[in-house]
């Protein structure tokens, strides 16, 4: 793919995280699985936990809206009648969780309960977060050229800080500027980047975004956001159209800043 030149109105760099800093298959087959093979044992040592309640309170109301789906898990509430019960609602909630990521969906209370069991499997050392190799010696020579660096992931910006600060490179949450999670807007919506350029001061044009996903590349696109798709082991498959339309990237140190000259 060779050299891709940034534009000179370039300020901002913004990145996805999987398929683009973070192999996809770290997510789906480190991040996600470990969440369905200990959701209930966490359920168990944390249920007394106001936190945990929480959790299980954002839970229930999202079961009670999607009572009408088809296969939808719903949540009972507890009445304090011993263990017996106390384990048929812990397998509920369980149940739910599983039906909910078999979907792929992004709910806010399936979101922040993930995120609370990847921080306690961060913490321990049970997870790392993986980082393409090229992703942290690339970020440091932008930085050093004057770029800021931003995350914009459709995981919540809490999972966001603990992939890259407890990462296989170690802590490199420095490296960034900011961070943008779907709160923003849906990463397939245009509008979502005007939303990001304000946030950062900067026109849409000062950006170039680092994606995998075409549809959200397109979305950018229409904001006047520079884009290029970039290319990793495990990503979907491109489009003879969109392999000939797009800026193409297999690797960060394919990208040459005109100020590093």
């Amino acid at each position: 793919m060779g050299v891709l030149p940034v534009p000179v109105e370039v300020r901002a760099i913004l990145l996805d995280i999987e398929g683009t800093t973070t192999p996809i298959a770290f997510v789906q087959e480190t991040l996600f699985p470990y969440i369905k093979d200990n959701v209930k044992e966490y359920l168990r040592a944390h249920w007394e936990e106001e936190e945990c309640q929480q959790d299980i309170g954002l839970l229930r109301k999202q079961a009670q809206e999607d009572s009408s789906l088809d296969g939808a898990v719903p949540i009972p509430l507890e009445s304090g009648n011993g263990e017996e019960e106390l384990e048929r609602v812990i397998q509920a909630v369980v149940d739910n969780v599983h039906w909910q990521m078999s979907l792929d969906r992004k709910t806010t209370a399936l979101k922040q309960l993930q995120g609370h069991m990847w921080r306690a499997a961060y913490a321990t050392g049970h997870v790392k977060g993986e980082i393409f190799e090229d992703v942290v010696p690339a970020i440091r020579k932008w930085r050093e050229a004057g770029m800021k660096v931003y995350i914009y992931s459709s995981g919540s910006i809490e999972a966001q800080k603990l992939l890259f600060g407890y990462s296989t490179e170690g802590d490199i949450l420095e490296l960034f500027d900011g961070h943008f999670d779907t709160k923003i807007g849906p990463k397939v919506e245009s509008e979502s980047y005007r939303r990001i350029a304000a946030s950062i001061g900067c026109a849409t044009n000062n950006i170039l975004f680092l994606t995998d996903v075409p549809q959200e590349a397109n979305a950018a696109e229409e904001a006047d956001t520079h884009v290029a798709v970039v290319i990793r082991p495990g990503n979907a498959g491109l489009t003879d159209d969109e392999k000939s339309y797009y800026s193409l990237i297999s690797s960060f140190t394919e990208l040459f800043l005109p100020s590093s000259t």
